[in-house]
This record gives structure tokens, sequence and C-alpha cells, in this order.
């Protein structure tokens, strides 16, 4: 068990980008506690040894960060594993199931866009995360790299990670995004020749985080100024580190 915990890919049949956001130092010399929080793709196609890894994990709650509409064509097996569910969407839509063509420079617009709009429901998810009874917990999106790494890049940050941590843990998501192509080839075939093309849209590269948090400083100072922006109190902010650093 303590060998599966630190290492901070789980390997999983029905994902490709399950991890640990455990063992990140922060800048006044902690760490992210290991096992407490995971970020992941989706999570509507695990096995039963899959759940079974989740349930050794003790994962309590599953926040899911995708549109409605994809919610609805499948979600978490709540039926299977007794966990709380909350759904907190980042975007308003998404494309259809067979458009995987994006235009340059989407993701990095898109991620401003998830910070100017959804800032409210990020501050939610973070409420979650702070409360000890929720943990451990996933969070997760479709592909667990931009709405999931939106919002880990700002979890991280007010746990006091450098900005280089931060970047770093965002760009693993690039060692996925082969498998995933691989996986979604698999399921929409009429589209493969789209989705092995489409590098801009499955690349995680550090300039579209960077430029994300670039944008969260100019606008409103810093992460922690974005933060209480979107709602989160000191004391929210607080219970966060409490819960998930190392004291």
């Amino acid at each position: 068990m303590a060998d599966m915990i630190r290492s901070r890919k789980i390997a999983l049949e029905g994902t490709v980008n399950f991890r640990d956001l455990g063992g990140y130092g922060t800048l006044d010399g902690r760490h992210t506690k290991w096992g407490r929080i995971f970020r992941a793709d989706g999570l509507s196609h695990l096995s039963d040894a899959d759940l079974s890894v989740l349930e050794e994990l003790g994962i309590k709650c599953v926040i899911d960060l995708r549109t409605e509409s994809e919610v609805n064509e499948g979600f978490f097996p709540v039926d299977k594993l007794a966990v709380s569910f909350h759904h907190h969407p980042l975007m308003r839509h998404v494309g259809s199931n067979n458009d995987f063509s994006v235009a340059p420079g989407f993701l990095a617009t898109t991620y401003l866009d998830m910070a100017d709009e959804s800032h409210g429901e990020i501050a939610q998810v973070l409420r979650l995360l702070a409360n000890r009874n929720n943990t451990p917990a996933v969070f997760h999106c479709t592909a667990g790299k931009d709405r999931t790494g939106v919002t880990a890049a700002v979890l991280l940050s007010l746990l006091g990670c450098s900005r280089e941590t931060i970047v770093a843990d965002y760009t693993q998501s690039h060692a996925a995004m082969d498998a995933l192509r691989q996986k979604l080839a698999l399921k929409y075939p009429a589209a493969k020749d789209t989705i092995m093309a489409a590098d801009d849209l499955f690349s995680a590269d550090a300039a579209s985080i960077e430029l994300f948090l670039d944008h969260l400083e100019t606008r409103h100072g810093s992460v922690l100024g974005f933060a209480k922006f979107a709602g989160l109190s000191s004391d929210d902010i607080d219970l966060l580190q409490l819960n998930l650093l190392e004291a």
C-alpha cells in the first residue's frame, strides 16, 4: 500500500491519467500529503479491479468538473463504491463527441475563460478539499489535463508550492495523452485521423498553464487574490493547508 501511494501515477485499467498530488515541496519547507488528493481523467469506465484500488486508497469524495452533458453520458459508479459525488462544471459546454479540431491557442484561451467565468465553482471545489471529512478525494475531468489542471494549479499555489512545481505537475499530463488518443480513437473510429492530428488539443504545454497563472496575477494580484475574489475566506485557505500539508 505504501509503495502504491508513493508512486505518483496510479495505474488503473479504466483511466490513463490518475495521479497523486502528494509529496510536493512548498516554499516554506513543508510538503503536500501523500494519499490525500488525487487528480484524474474520466472515471466512468473503471473496472472492478480499479474500484478495489480506489477503495484501498480510501477515496471518500469524487468531484466531477465536466459539463452536464458529459456527466449524463457516464459518471463515477457510485452504486459500486460508496463515495460522496459532487458535480462542479468548469465549462458550460464542450464540442460534440466526434469533434476534436481546435484552433491554435484554444487551450490557453479556455483556461482564462474558466478563471473569469467559473471561479465560483473552483472555490466550491477547494472548500470540499479543505474539509478533512471529504479526503482522500479525487477531482477529474475528461482528459485530466485542462479543467483538472487549472484546479490543481490553484490548489497547489494556495498550498504554497512554487510556480515551477505547479507547471511541472501540469506538464506530467503530456505522458498520458498518447494513451488517451488511442482510447478515443477506438471509441470514435470515424474521427481517428482528426484525433491523431490534434496536437494542440492533446498538448500539456507549460506555456498554457503559465499564461493562466499570469492572468490570475495580472487581474487579481496573485493566485491568493483570485481565491479571495472567487469567494474563499482566510479560514477556508487555512483549513485547506491544515488538511493537505504535512505539519
